[in-house]
């Protein structure tokens, strides 16, 4: 299974595939991963390649191969569909992360635009408003959490339980309730 997050710097995307690639070793599985970061500042953009099952191929999907495009931010869930394989899902946050030129009104953010061409185009397209999850939590800064959490309802190798300890194991104690709650918020945002 190939799973493609993409988001901007700032989000957590690289401890979701990190977490991601530790519930697949967890759960016997071969795995690889491998990031791509365009700015290396905040809010940047930050896509995280990562093959669960994989032995033999490298770590970077290929375009038109991913099985699952879990996108953090809207814009970057366009700007990577190129990725996702025909028939592929996709699990978008409808909470965009504003450019600075479009904040400043140079050029536009047309997010009601942006969510109606993915739930247009593709059919196995499901939109979360996963910021409003992480406040419930108790902090936007869990919105990673939330989104690993409704991931879990895409036919994952490995159950949720084993997914969520990674993830924490990756965090500080301190943290870890709140975070608990937002994957579980996630998980039930999407539960079938």
């Amino acid at each position: 299974m190939d799973i493609l997050i993409a988001g901007v710097g700032g989000q957590g995307i690289i401890l979701a595939s990190r977490a991601l690639a530790s519930a697949a070793v967890t759960a016997g599985l071969a795995v690889r991963t491998a990031e791509t970061i365009g700015m290396a500042q905040r809010e940047g953009s930050v896509v995280s390649h990562v093959r669960l099952g994989v032995q033999e191929a490298g770590p970077l999907i290929p375009y038109g191969a991913a099985d699952i495009l879990l996108a953090l931010e809207p814009a970057e869930a366009c700007r990577n569909l190129k990725y996702l394989r025909p028939g592929g899902k996709a699990l978008v946050s409808t909470a965009p992360v504003i450019p600075v030129l479009a904040a400043l009104g140079s050029s536009p953010y047309p997010l009601e635009d942006i969510l109606a061409y993915l739930q247009s185009n593709l059919s196995g397209c499901r939109c979360l408003d996963a910021l409003a999850l992480a406040r419930e939590a108790g902090s936007p800064r869990t919105l990673n959490l939330v989104m690993l959490g409704a991931l879990v309802n895409f036919g994952l190798p490995f159950p949720a339980d084993v997914l969520l300890a990674e993830a924490l194991k990756l965090l500080p104690a301190s943290v870890h309730e709140m975070n608990r709650r937002a994957f579980e918020l996630g998980r039930r945002a999407l539960e079938v």
